[in-house]
């Protein structure tokens, strides 16, 4: 824990300098030889000495306190330091996937008004040509010997800093803005959602608590910003050869080479990049032994792929499967255990996919759907145990508000003034069960609103999905909400041509018929590759599926 009460989540680092200076922090791919792939090792020592140069070089160009910076640069160290750096000096780092497309780039940086720019040349050259930022940015930092389009290099800034120069972290509140991360958009624009020190701290003490993780242990990130929790957590992290843009396509050979050779013993990656993992490690009767845990979130995993997974893995040894977004992670949490002893049969006839029981700390309710704003918590909004509603949660990990976006705050937050405290409304839709367990049945803007009544994703889908020749399925409505045409949008496992899809299409209908949410379906479409997000590969954009839908209607 760190003393004094600090709530700047980069105090871990330093401690953890303190206290295991040799220790490995972070393994980076630099190179690859003729028989291995090349990695770069960094202490704990170095990556604090580091980030603490790089504090001071960052105060002496301006930015410091409360300054939003937009950081654009590949993971690697100067990622990693400059982000610990940004957090020493109690800056505001602006972090964007960009692989969400230049338009949302544009729309995003714009409205969280950066004041600093921190990338690699080809971001400040996309930044020049594109006008990202222009009304704003006043501090421009070049990652590179080189300053490119003015500003400065920041070997240039190093340049000027000794080693061995210490550095004092900022001291934050629990309150203070730590950082912007801007959601995927799979569900409209991204975005930029607030976090706090304090919304920090609390996701790393429930990540340690839930998942039992413990000083010494040894992390293999798929997703970039996971890895900025390890050292809070005591961990050393290896930075996988991959595309972070794409973990769906990623090389499975790459993966558990890295977990192999480290004696990884915990991993994160998407229920895309955990399906291509545990494919192939079936397929070749690959075990990994040195993995206490595996943790896959971003999309309902399905029960074939943790199968797949865990039977790499020693007796006893889970893949989690935690539900949240990226305004409160962790909610739910629920292992591979469960879903496959129990839940997976439930999910298969139409009841959902089970996400665990809330996570301790989380205060989680179910109230009537409603697409209007709620300006204060009443007992009178929660529904009965069993019917869906609209899932709402508060604690210390869930964030307040969206940076210059006061119209989705108000449609996202209900103020708990008997609590002092607010709900965040998740979006998403379920249920409770008697065993006080959470089943998720899919985003509210997904459902489809027939003359009939309303049909939920998640359900319908699972029920299609039970087909061996079908990959992933997605409901979608095509027309006026009271008046939906549903449409179910099949991708196969493999391509297949008009005759066999003809055939499959009769077979999925008869599979339809034996369930009431799934009668009135009965207009099936076949689509070559869903359009998916670019964070996890697996979260389908069904508002771009209901338009090919609609264009493709018999």
């Amino acid at each position: 824990m760190m003393s004094g009460g600090q709530a700047n989540i980069a105090a871990h680092l330093p401690e953890m300098a303190r206290r295991q200076p040799d220790t490995p922090a972070i393994h980076i791919p630099c190179r690859r030889g003729r028989k291995q792939l090349d990695y770069q090792q960094y202490s704990f020592a170095q990556l604090d000495e580091l980030s603490n140069r790089i504090a001071l070089g960052l105060e002496s160009i301006g930015i410091g306190r409360g300054v939003r910076t937009a950081l654009m640069v590949k993971p690697g160290l100067e990622f990693f330091a400059l982000t610990f750096a940004l957090f020493k000096v109690a800056a505001v780092p602006v972090l964007i996937d960009p692989g969400m497309g230049v338009k949302n780039l544009k729309v995003c940086l714009a409205e969280a008004q950066p004041e600093a720019f921190i990338g690699i040349p080809k971001a400040h050259l996309a930044r020049l040509i594109l006008g990202w930022g222009k009304e704003t940015l006043k501090i421009l930092l070049t990652v590179g010997k080189y300053s490119f389009c003015g500003g400065t290099s920041l070997h240039q800034l190093l340049s000027k800093i000794p080693s061995d120069q210490a550095y004092s972290v900022a001291k934050t509140s629990q309150e203070e803005t730590a950082a912007i991360l801007f959601t995927s958009g799979s569900t409209g624009a991204p975005k930029g959602v607030v976090y706090s020190h304090g919304n920090f701290t609390a996701q790393v003490e429930q990540l340690k608590q839930i998942y039992a993780i413990t000083p010494g242990e040894i992390d293999l990130p798929t997703f970039p910003l996971f890895a900025l929790f390890a050292p809070a957590l005591g961990m050393s992290s290896v930075i996988p050869e991959m595309d972070f843009t794409r973990p769906g396509s990623v090389d499975p050979v790459k993966i558990i080479t890295a977990i192999q050779r480290f004696k990884v013993t915990t991993m994160f990656g998407s229920p895309a990049l955990i399906r291509q993992v545990g494919s192939y490690g079936q397929a070749n009767q690959i075990q990994l032994p040195t993995l206490k845990r595996a943790i896959s979130a971003g999309a309902p995993v399905p029960a074939s792929v943790l199968e797949c997974f865990t039977a790499m893995l020693n007796p006893g040894v889970q893949v989690f499967t935690p539900y949240g977004a990226t305004e409160s992670l962790p909610v739910c949490s629920i292992g591979s255990t469960e879903i496959l002893q129990d839940t997976r049969f439930a999910t298969d006839q139409g009841k959902g996919v089970c996400i665990g029981k809330p996570v301790p700390g989380i205060e989680l309710e179910i109230i009537g759907i409603s697409d209007q704003p709620i300006a204060s918590w009443q007992e009178e909004l929660k529904v009965a145990c069993g019917e869906i509603g609209e899932i709402i949660v508060k604690g210390a990990q869930v964030t307040r508000n969206y940076y210059n976006r006061p119209e989705s705050t108000q449609l996202a937050k209900i103020n708990a003034p008997q609590s002092g405290g607010f709900y965040h409304r998740m979006g998403d839709l379920g249920y409770r069960d008697q065993q006080g367990r959470i089943w998720f049945c899919g985003r509210k803007a997904h459902r489809v609103c027939t003359a009939q009544g309303t049909l939920f994703t998640i359900p319908c889908e699972a029920i299609f999905n039970t087909h061996t020749k079908v990959f992933r399925s997605a409901l979608v409505g095509v027309g006026e909400a009271g008046q939906m045409q549903p449409v179910i949008c099949i991708e196969l496992e493999n391509a297949a041509d008009p005759a066999a899809q003809a055939t499959i299409r009769q077979e999925l209908l008869a599979i339809g018929q034996n369930y009431p949410i799934t009668q009135e379906l009965r207009t099936i479409l076949f689509h070559p590759a869903f359009p998916v997000d670019i964070r996890h590969n697996a979260k389908i954009f069904r508002e771009k599926l209901a338009i090919w839908a609609q264009e493709n209607l018999p």
